[in-house]
Order: C-alpha cells, then structure tokens, then sequence
C-alpha cells in the first residue's frame, strides 16, 4: 500500500477569535507529569519536521546515524512521515505543506484510577495571533499515538495561526519489549523498565520470550471509554502550554479562546464522545470525520467488526465488481476456504459456492450492511484488516495481559509470515516512529495462538472472537462490559458536524453516523451530517490503484470546520448534505 498526503483548506485567521461570554467552570486538575519543551525553526518545523512534501513522498523513510541508537529529533522526523503517509492524500489533494515554526509541549497524562499515561502534545506555532485566540484540540485517529493527527488536523490548525493540542487518548507506539524488558522514554527513545516510560504492562519475560506488549491492547485501562475524557485533558494541556508560550498574554482559558474539537476515525469518535462530556464548558463545537462512535441503540464496532471478518471474504463472490486487494490464485483459494469453513460451522446455507457465498452476503445485508459499504469489502479483506483490530480490541476490551492472550492473539517480531523471534535493538529503536500502534507494523506481526493448518488457517481465532458476544465466561463478560462502557450518550452541549463517505468500509455510516444524528436530534442537539458521495475511510487509500477515481474526505472535513467557524460566529447552523437512503 503506497501511503500518501493532504489538501490545506482555507481559514481567515479572523475566523479564530473567540466571541464566548459566558465563564466556564474551572478546570479540574490535571496530572501532567515528564514536560518538556521543543523549538523547531531552521530546517524543522511543526508539520514536517522538515522535510517537506517532496521527502514525505519518497517510500523511503528518513535515515538515522545510528541504527541502534537513534536521536529523538530523528524519531520524531520519522514519526511525522509515518503518520503523514498513513492518512492522508499526498499523491492528489495535498497540492502544497507549508513550513511552519514554532514550539512544542510534551507531558505525559494520567487520568484517575488508570493503570497508564497516556501523552499529550500542543504545537504552538510562532505566527499563533494572541489576540485572536484559537485552539483546536485532536485525538490520534486509529490506534496511532500522538503524532497520529499530524496530516489531518494540523495541516487544517497550525498554517492559519491556531495551536494544536493533541492526544494518544491511551493508544499509540510505545511498545514494550517483554524479553528485554524496555519501552519507550517520552522522547521516542528505548530505556529499560524502571525510567520514565510511556508504557508498561508489568508482565516479566520468560525464557526466549518472544511477547510484545502493545499498549491500545495491553494497558488494563479500556482507554475507548475515556477517549472524550482524553480529549477534554488536551484541552486544557493545549490551554495551559498557551499560558506558558505567552506569559505576556496569560491566562489563556475557554472565556478568551476559541477551541474547537476535531477528529479523524477514532479521533473522530473520541470528539464527539468530548462534546457529550464537556460540562467546564471547553469546547465551542465539534467537527468528527468518519467517526468510530456507537450511538445508544446501534451496533458497536467489535460487533460489525467480528461478524465481517468471517463473512466477508465468503461474500466477495457474490461481489462480482467489488475491487480485488489480492492476486486472483490467492483470492479464490481465500473465498473458496471461508465458504467451507462458514458451512462446517452451520453458519451459512448451500451446497455450490456459489450458493454459499450468496448467503454470506444476505446475511451481511439482513443485518444492515449497504452495498456501498460492502463495495469495498476486499479492501479489508486483502489487508487481513478486520483480523488486526478485532483481536486487539479483544484484548484492550478484556483488560487482558500479555501472557493471558484473548482468543490465543498475541503479537511479537515476524518477517512477513515466519514464526516469532526476537525483536533486535535496531528493530525496536523504530517501534515508536515506525508503528501504527495496531499490528501489523514496523514489523510487529500478529500471532494466531488458535491457527489450524490451512486452507482456512485464521477462521477459528475469528469463530472465537465473534463468540465473546454471547458466551458466559468471565473474560466474555468483561468483552461485553467494557464495549458497553464505550457507548455513547448522543447528547452533545454543542454545535457538531459530523462528515462521513458513503463507501467508508472500515467504520460504515450505517452503524455510526447515521444513527449517532437521529439519536443526537432526538435529543435537541445542534448537529449536521456531511455524507461525501464515493468517499471511503482513510484518505491514504486513495492513491491504491483499486480505488483510482475515488474522492478524499478531509477537504469536505476543512469545509465542515469553516461553516461550524461561521456558525460560532453568529452565522446560520451548518445544515445535512448529501443524505440519502
């Protein structure tokens, strides 16, 4: 997959003043612990690191002096190419990345009672107007860790003179090695347990240990329930950073300064979940791109997410123009091993394959898959995409350790296919920069612990994860309670756009969006839905091959923040486009 880059939309620096006259409550106190301050000017800056459209383009990634030991400047470059080119349209809507100046501030955040921190980032550029205040206020979408807003929100906040205040919301790339005994510092580099470090599970190796621990997956926290809480903490990080920048012109809080949340993916989700919360009165509204968010009577993503990844790669058949992410020998053998697995199992009806694979897909679209939607459904397919989070989100879901895998799921060093090993000190120095934060990636490959020989080698992993919905075991309970705890209330404090594609495959607006804005206007609230005709999840997909034609999302995400700016102004409510059944 060629990942890619991002179109800069419009926005007076007059639209960033804050016209709030009420006072918010205080702000409650924050544990933020390890700050510390960063300049990037001369050869640096705050989108790039530097390096430019031209180098983010390059499948290369930035080389480092020392493979063992790699400086913090240089994780943090390949940390801003990394995520850059793993979510947004550098090849078609990013025509131009300006150089922007200016400082950061680090902390680590701890939210009470968790088991882990989780970090905090503001980008305070230098051209950032006093006068007129903004700040917008992300989470990292996915499972990535701070930087993971980089090519979406910054690229909207930092050019026109807004500070950004970011948030892992308890997810990113701070992997802890289980053999070694070592995670990540918070400057990116490798320190053994006992420093300062971003993450770790506290499980002991033993002999040949070949575990890794992943913190979406292993921090005990099930950080998706506190992801608004997570983005409010930001706020008032980004706040307090603004204090410390321009002592001059402190205090900088909501009374005097615009803030708006805005999110990608679970990002996205994590804002709205922020606009239910927000009884300080942070927030001035909310902007949430392809949202993860479970509405109070909708399907929840390990829901849809589960029964996908068994059903799916049988229903392609029945998919005649849906694209194809794999080669055609390959392809048929994987329909062909799922249609007879799902028929075994009594899951599916029909003697032919053909008969077979049309069951699949009654079945998706009896339980409210739309053919948009089901599209793409090679996509996740080709990627083994619904395998990666529906058995990390098992784990972060059961509060699980590393040694007590859900559903046999662990994760250590693979070469593609090959058996675990041991992770070497050149290889992990790259987790933090390199990693996505759900494995595969950066060479951290998912392990199968339930993998039966082939033809059909995953099924009974996945038959074991769909099964957590509705067994009586403890550890299913526990799944159940924790997806639970990350439902939404649907009743935001303030005015929300919500921007969603059409033929988003990875988080369907029918199980999101759409039943996230009847469930919101049931309850009064000010909100808008924003469907972008032939649009998908991730911008960077665009560039593949397959999806030729296909229309990024984030522009009409930079135009939905214009028109809640123009709101905020005075002008009318944003109003629903493009809806249709």
């Amino acid at each position: 997959m060629r990942p890619i880059l991002l179109l800069l939309a419009s926005l007076p620096l007059a639209a960033c003043m804050n016209t709030r006259t009420t006072t918010p409550e205080p702000a409650s106190a924050d544990a933020f612990t390890s700050p510390r301050v960063s300049t990037h000017r001369e050869g640096d800056d705050l989108l790039t690191g530097g390096l430019g459209r031209d180098a983010l383009l390059n499948p290369v990634a930035p080389a480092v002096a020392d493979a063992d030991h790699p400086t913090a400047a240089e994780l943090r470059r390949r940390a801003l190419y990394a995520n850059w080119r793993g979510i947004a349209d550098l090849y078609g809507s990013v025509k131009d990345i300006p150089s922007v100046p200016g400082r950061e501030y680090h902390a680590y955040a701890r939210l009470p009672g968790a088991n882990q921190p989780h970090r905090v980032l503001a980008q305070i550029p230098d051209a950032f107007d006093a006068k007129q205040r903004c700040l917008i206020v992300t989470a990292s979408s996915g499972s990535r860790g701070v930087y993971g807003a980089i090519g979406s929100v910054s690229l909207y906040g930092l050019p026109h003179g807004c500070a950004v205040a970011h948030t892992d919301k308890g997810t990113g790339t701070g992997f802890f090695d289980i053999a070694s005994g070592e995670g990540a510092q918070a400057d990116g580099t490798r320190a053994a347990r006992g420093a300062d470090l971003e993450f770790d599970p506290g499980t002991q190796a033993a002999t040949d240990e070949t575990r890794i621990a992943i913190k979406h997956a292993h921090s005990g926290d099930n950080p998706e329930a506190d992801w608004g809480r997570h983005v409010l903490q930001a706020a008032r990080f980004g706040l307090q950073s603004l204090n410390e920048a321009f002592p001059q012109q402190a205090p900088f809080t909501a009374a005097n300064t615009r803030i708006i949340a805005f999110g990608l993916s679970n990002g996205g989700g994590a804002v709205l979940r922020a606009g239910e919360l927000d009884d300080e009165g942070l927030l001035d509204g909310v902007v949430a791109a392809a949202p993860n968010i479970t509405a109070p009577d909708a399907r929840a993503l390990f829901d849809y997410t589960t029964e996908a990844a068994l059903l799916q790669p049988c229903a392609l058949a029945a998919l005649p123009d849906a694209p194809v992410f794999l080669p055609d020998a390959v392809h048929q053998a994987v329909i062909a091993a799922r249609c007879a697995s799902l028929r075994d199992a009594g899951l599916i009806e029909g003697d032919t394959a053909a008969e077979q694979s049309a069951s699949a897909l009654a079945q998706l679209r009896a339980s409210g898959w739309r053919d948009e939607t089901l599209h793409l459904s090679g996509l996740q397919t080709g990627f083994d995409l619904w395998r990666a989070v529906a058995a990390l989100y098992a784990q972060a879901y059961a509060r699980a350790t590393p040694d007590a895998p859900v559903c046999g799921y662990s994760y250590a060093q693979r070469d593609a296919i090959a058996p675990p090993r041991l992770a070497t000190v050149a290889e992990r120095a790259l987790w933090w920069s390199d990693g996505s934060g759900i494995a595969p990636t950066a060479g951290v490959g998912l392990v199968d612990g339930l993998a039966t020989a082939v033809p059909d080698a995953s099924f009974a992993g996945l038959r074991c994860l769909r099964d957590l919905l509705a067994s009586d075991d403890a550890v299913a309970q526990r799944v159940r309670a924790s997806i639970a705890a990350t439902r939404a209330s649907a009743q935001t404090r303030v005015p929300t756009v919500i921007v969603h594609g059409d033929h988003d495959s990875i988080i369907p607006l029918e199980f999101s969006s759409r039943p996230y804005l009847a469930a919101a206007r049931a309850n009064g609230a000010r909100i808008a839905l924003w469907e972008v005709a032939n649009a998908q999840h991730f911008d960077a997909f665009v560039a593949l091959p397959k999806l030729a034609g296909m229309t990024p999302l984030l522009p009409q995400a930079y135009a939905a923040m214009d028109a809640l700016i123009a709101h905020v102004d005075g002008g009318a409510m944003p109003e629903d486009r493009g809806i249709s059944e």
